[in-house]
């Protein structure tokens, strides 16, 4: 089968195509196949790729394959929420690439996944839209959840304009929050739309600080910090509020009684189910900002890093 290898750390160009021995039924215990339609890139395959976990990541070394989302069907029976999934059927979900540490990532025609890791999917949905959700939305899910913020009470997102941090607006507006969204220009109407009730604009910290207070003087109850932005915006967090990282290296230290956490998305299955059918019925609004084939994995890491693009970046396969 087709598989795009990481065959050193650095730049885009040390993706390549390779063929490497199709998985076969059973062959690894408790794990089932699916035949992949489509494979999410994100940045965290960008940071392997370029090297910067290579020490957390030893003894693995490269050649591996990279990829956590992807949506496609189903070559095996596999247990769901609510039964067995007949092989043929449409799933999508995500492997915890950087958990697991085996090198099997999803820009791959076939690969082996726990039935944990994916979700049925409805025929409204397709497999690149599919593909563009898993990771981001349980994400920011879960991360509102260990923020655990009653219903009224304010949220700042920081990195609103990105895939993960738009899911946290639209989860956080329906929970009844009121959303304070850090946004690149232009993008304030948009995130109006999905639920956020102010849109600051995204900037050094101390100014887009400064923005926050200005739109909430008592200050914000807690911080979704998606664009990493860390100690800095602490200080826009009422005493005893809360705060979640999603990365430890940008999480600040605790002051004031804030409660501060570090998310890193856990797949489940039920939770996973419930967000594509969110998506099926219109209730989630993902975007996609390219789909390449997956020849052109090496292209899709270059506009990824050449700048702000609107969406997650789609491989066919």
């Amino acid at each position: 089968m087709r598989v795009v290898e990481v065959t050193a750390y650095g730049g885009p160009e040390v993706l390549n195509m390779a063929r490497r021995p199709e998985p076969e039924a059973g062959d690894v215990p408790g794990k089932v196949r699916v035949r992949l339609k489509a494979a999410g890139v994100a940045v965290a395959d960008m940071r392997i790729r370029a090297g910067y976990y290579a020490d957390e990541l030893d003894p693995l070394r490269p050649p591996f394959v990279l990829g956590t989302d992807f949506a496609g069907r189903l070559l095996d029976p596999a247990p769901g929420p609510t039964g067995t999934l007949p092989a043929g059927t449409r799933v999508a979900g995500f492997v915890p690439w950087f958990t697991e540490r085996t090198g099997e990532g999803t820009y791959a025609e076939v690969i082996r996944v726990d039935p944990e890791w994916l979700a049925p999917i409805a025929d409204e949905v397709d497999f690149t839209q599919a593909a563009s959700v898993p990771l981001a939305a349980v994400t920011a899910q879960q991360g509102l959840g260990v923020l655990d913020l009653p219903a009224g009470a304010t949220l700042l997102v920081t990195g609103a304009s990105g895939v993960v941090g738009r899911f946290a607006v639209q989860f956080a507006s329906a929970a009844g929050l009121e959303v304070v969204a850090v946004a690149h220009e232009g993008d304030e109407s948009e995130l109006k739309v999905l639920g956020a009730k102010h849109c600051v604009t995204r900037g050094e910290p101390a100014d887009v600080l400064s923005q926050v207070l200005a739109a909430v003087p008592d200050r914000v109850d807690g911080v979704f910090d998606g664009a990493l932005i860390g100690s800095p915006v602490l200080s826009a967090v009422k005493d005893g509020g809360a705060f979640v990282a999603l990365a430890k290296d940008r999480t600040p230290d605790p002051e004031r009684d804030i409660r501060v956490d570090t998310v890193f998305g856990r797949p489940d299955p039920t939770e996973l189910a419930a967000i594509f059918q969110k998506v099926a019925d219109r209730e989630l609004i993902t975007r996609v900002a390219d789909v390449m084939p997956l020849e052109e994995a090496a292209e899709a890491h270059r506009r990824a890093e050449a700048g702000r693009r609107p969406g997650r970046i789609v491989l066919m396969i």
